[in-house]
């Protein structure tokens, strides 16, 4: 879940919020004017939204779709109870490395940690993490307040059918009150 960091980390700023800002407004052109090596990083802030508002985020649309593609995916990350906090993936191939002379890894637990990895027992919890998942939730309903209906995701990944970010976000909150 690491890579799903970007997505939240987003902020929606509409009009009316910037039009009482005016010192924020002027930072925001200074940017634009004196560092447009740094403005260039942040998506969208400078375009116009769904209902005027302006998009505060590292991740343009077309980055944020492959992140879902991925994050949606049963085969990986989605589950019936949410989203993974490690790809399903690894319970067929853990993820190993060499470090220091050592081969470490990371697999795939369903349940409690059977190594220190992740603090023994005391911090793994299984592969769903309310916290991961909260965040994410909250990220897309932001991302969705900027971009609107007409941005859609396939969800679950492969499935043919597609949903506005508020949708997939209220999908995930079912999937996580059913847990």
């Amino acid at each position: 879940t690491v890579g799903l960091t970007p997505i939240f980390a987003v902020a929606v700023l509409h009009e009316c919020v910037l039009a009482r800002l005016p010192a924020l407004r002027s930072r925001m052109r200074f940017f634009l004017k004196n560092r447009p090596d740094l403005a260039t990083l942040v998506s969208r802030w400078n375009g116009p939204g769904e209902g005027q508002t302006a998009l505060l985020s590292l991740l343009r649309g077309h980055r944020l779709k492959a992140l879902l593609h991925r994050a949606l995916d049963p085969n990986e990350f989605l589950s019936d109870y949410g989203l993974r906090a490690v790809s399903r993936v690894y319970a067929d191939e853990p993820f190993c490395f060499a470090w220091d002379g050592r081969d470490l890894g990371l697999a795939y637990e369903p349940a409690e940690s059977r190594s220190r990895l992740f603090g023994g027992n005391s911090n793994w919890r299984g592969p769903v993490w309310m916290p991961v998942n909260y965040l994410l939730i909250a990220g897309l309903n932001r991302f969705h307040d900027y971009y609107g209906p007409d941005f859609r995701v396939e969800a679950p990944t492969g499935s043919g059918r597609t949903y506005a970010l508020r949708e997939i976000a209220a999908h995930l909150s079912r999937r996580l009150i059913s847990l």
